[in-house]
C-alpha cells in the first residue's frame, strides 16, 4: 500500500481553491476538504485555523499568481500591467473574487498584499498624494473585480458561467420596451454577440488610466 505524503498547508490551500473552484463558497466546508483529500476534519486544523484562514489562504493563492510589472515601465504603464494581470489571475478562479466581494475572505499576509502593495508605490511614483493613491487604487479594485464579478456568475450564479448566458435573455422579458426603451435596446444588442468582456475591460481600463494620467499631472 502506497503510504500517503504528509499533509502542508500549501497542499491544503490548493485543494480548497480546486473545490472551491467546482462546488463554489457554499461547498467548500471544512469537512468536504477533508474527504477530498482523504482525512479527518480535524487533521486540517494543524495547516488551517478556520474556514475564514482557509478562504484568505486561498485568496493568497490567487494573488501569488499575479505577475509584476517590470518596475522599469513608466507608471501608467505598471499600472496598465498590474491591472491586467489581477484580472487575468482571478478570471481563472471567479469564485475568489466572489469571497472578497462578499467580506468572507480578508487576507492581510504580505504574500497576499504584495501586489497591492506594489500598486499604491506605482500611484506614489506618479505623485499621488494619500488621498490621490487611495482613490486611485479603489478606482482600479473596482474595475477589476466589478468586472469579474459582473462577467461571471454574479453573487449567487454559477460562478464558471457568464453572467449574460443567463441573466439577459430574463431581463429583456421582464422589462417594458415602452418604458425603458433604451436599455432594453442595448439588452437586446447583446444577445446578437457584441458582448466581450476581455474587450471590455481592456476599453475600461484605457479611460481609467487616461483618467489618471490627468489627475497626476494636476
Amino acid at each position: 500500500m502506497a503510504r500517503r505524503e504528509p499533509l502542508n498547508r500549501e497542499k491544503v490551500l490548493d485543494a480548497a481553491l480546486e473545490l472551491a473552484g467546482k462546488e463554489g463558497l457554499e461547498g467548500l466546508s471544512m469537512r468536504r476538504l477533508a474527504k477530498t483529500l482523504g482525512v479527518e476534519a480535524m487533521s486540517l486544523y494543524n495547516h488551517v485555523s478556520s474556514k475564514a484562514d482557509l478562504l484568505d489562504g486561498i485568496v493568497e493563492l490567487v494573488f501569488a499568481q499575479v505577475e509584476p510589472p517590470d518596475p522599469e515601465l513608466p507608471w501608467q504603464e505598471q499600472l496598465r500591467v498590474t491591472a491586467r494581470n489581477m484580472h487575468a489571475a482571478f478570471s481563472r478562479h471567479p469564485v475568489v473574487p466572489l469571497a472578497l466581494a462578499t467580506d468572507r475572505a480578508n487576507p492581510t499576509s504580505p504574500k497576499a498584499m504584495t501586489v497591492l502593495d506594489g500598486l499604491v508605490g506605482t500611484l506614489y511614483a506618479a505623485g499621488f498624494d494619500d488621498l490621490g493613491a487611495w482613490r486611485a487604487l479603489t478606482a482600479v479594485n473596482g474595475l477589476v473585480f466589478g468586472t469579474l464579478l459582473l462577467s461571471t456568475g454574479g453573487f449567487t450564479g454559477d460562478p464558471g458561467t457568464h453572467a449574460g448566458e443567463e441573466q439577459v435573455g430574463l431581463y429583456i422579458h421582464a422589462l417594458d420596451p415602452v418604458r425603458l426603451p433604451h436599455f432594453t435596446r442595448l439588452l437586446r444588442w447583446t444577445r446578437g454577440g457584441g458582448v466581450d468582456p476581455a474587450a471590455d475591460f481592456e476599453q475600461a481600463l484605457d479611460l481609467l488610466i487616461d483618467g489618471l494620467v490627468a489627475a497626476a499631472a494636476n
